[in-house]
């Protein structure tokens, strides 16, 4: 008898999982600066770094990590 159910990959090791999380915020932050740097040129770092932090997570989590765990699947079977 031959079991059909796809095989269950679990979590990603801590080093996919950071590869990701990289390949995500790079590009991410670097669009942001791109965008609203001059903006936010006057503003003072830590006030900076919230909105841009504030804008780029949700991005990161909502957006484009779903995208990349599912090429990651692709990728291992």
């Amino acid at each position: 008898m031959t079991d059909n159910t796809p095989k269950r990959i679990g979590p990603p090791p801590r080093h996919h999982l950071a590869i990701m999380i990289w390949i995500a915020v790079f590009p991410t932050l670097t669009v942001l600066n791109l965008l609203l740097g001059s903006a936010l040129e006057q503003a003072p770092t830590v006030l900076r770094t919230l909105i841009l932090s504030t804008i780029a997570v949700p991005i990161v989590i909502f957006g484009l990590m779903p995208p990349l765990q599912r090429l990651r699947l692709f990728l291992l079977r």
